[in-house]
């Protein structure tokens, strides 16, 4: 959802999928039109493979489901969290009536990995890297302390994030995102 990917990329972002299968799913992708297979230009040749329009269209599908596995009584927001999956996560916790009429340049540092989100009147689209100006900046060394912050009114401090900006302007941030409350009636109506 961020940009085309490096095969070793994304085999990183997905650590129970084996090269093998990736291989398969991908090929499948692209032989149905979700993915488009492109070559990087030098000095570093390599293949990417990035969605198609028609790719991107799935988003609001995978964020319903998202938001559908949050609500699961056994959803376990300890689990391994990459930070392409933290920052799909933020787009679909948004709570886009409470975002109108905020504008904000907020740039995430997650290990190695840099986005830059720009909330605008109830909408946050997320790119790859990091802006120069930022409003609000988040630097975690993984992705599941900024969920405990966001998910889990821990404090950023206390999950080790650090937070540059305005102190007000980062609570007020973070308060726009929370997880479904989880459903408790399994039984058929």
């Amino acid at each position: 959802m961020f940009g085309p990917r490096r095969f070793s990329d994304i085999r990183a972002d997905l650590p129970g999928v084996s090269a093998k299968v990736l291989a398969e799913r991908l090929a499948g992708l692209e032989a149905n039109g979700v993915i488009v297979r492109s070559t990087a230009p030098q000095p570093t040749p390599a293949q990417l493979y990035g969605l198609t329009e028609w790719g991107y269209a799935a988003e609001p599908i995978l964020q319903e489901i998202g938001r559908w596995a949050a609500a699961s009584p056994l959803h376990d927001p300890t689990l391994p969290l990459s930070p392409v999956s933290f920052m799909l996560s933020l787009r679909t916790m948004l709570d886009t009536a409470a975002a109108r009429g905020t504008s904000l340049v907020i740039v995430f540092e997650i290990g190695t990995a840099q986005f830059t989100a720009r909330l605008d009147d109830g909408a946050m689209p997320v790119e790859r890297g990091a802006a120069e100006r930022a409003d609000i900046r988040f630097k975690a060394q993984a992705a599941p302390p900024l969920a405990a912050v966001f998910y889990g009114d821990v404090a950023p401090e206390a999950a080790g994030v650090e937070t540059f900006g305005d102190a007000a302007q980062c609570r007020d941030f973070i308060a726009l995102f929370s997880l479904p409350q989880p459903q408790t009636n399994l039984a058929c109506p």
